[in-house]
């Protein structure tokens, strides 16, 4: 049996007025669709801005624009009955091409995911309809009250 191991990701933040940028992917073992945004995992020896900057190319074809870090999460998790430990640095981010903002979904080049990065209202994620992760990623992006 392979020693679990935490895993260091960056994810970026693409923003589309009230939208964000996610993947959707299920949890056979709980029975749940959940979303969360781009990014993979960052090799030894790489930034997490490098990271994100090649997974968003690996995974889109697209060239990110501006990054800007804005926190670095921790989440312990159980994925496909399996527990799993994250470090996330969270990126806010934008492609250098304007048009991917135009497109209502952008091809994904990603196994375990459906094919495609959606844009989705931040009231989805608000009311519960889908769940956002990693979690207090939410509560990160929401504007302070």
């Amino acid at each position: 049996m392979k020693t679990p191991a935490i895993r260091p990701i960056a994810i970026g933040i693409f923003r589309r007025g009230d939208q964000i940028l996610v993947g959707h992917a299920n949890d056979v073992a709980k029975g749940e669709h959940y979303c969360r945004p781009p990014g993979g995992g960052i090799e030894f020896g790489e930034k997490a801005a490098d990271a994100l900057r090649r997974e968003i190319r690996e995974e889109t074809h697209a060239e990110v624009g501006e990054l800007r870090q804005v926190a670095v999460l921790e989440n312990l998790f159980d994925l496909e009955g399996q527990p799993r430990q994250e470090i996330i640095f969270v990126f806010e981010a934008t492609f250098q091409d304007p048009a991917l903002y135009q497109q209502d979904a952008i091809v994904l080049h990603e196994p375990g995911w459906d094919g495609s990065l959606r844009w989705e209202q931040m009231a989805t994620f608000r009311d519960g309809t889908l769940p956002l992760y990693p979690d207090g990623l939410l509560e990160l992006l929401e504007p302070p009250v």
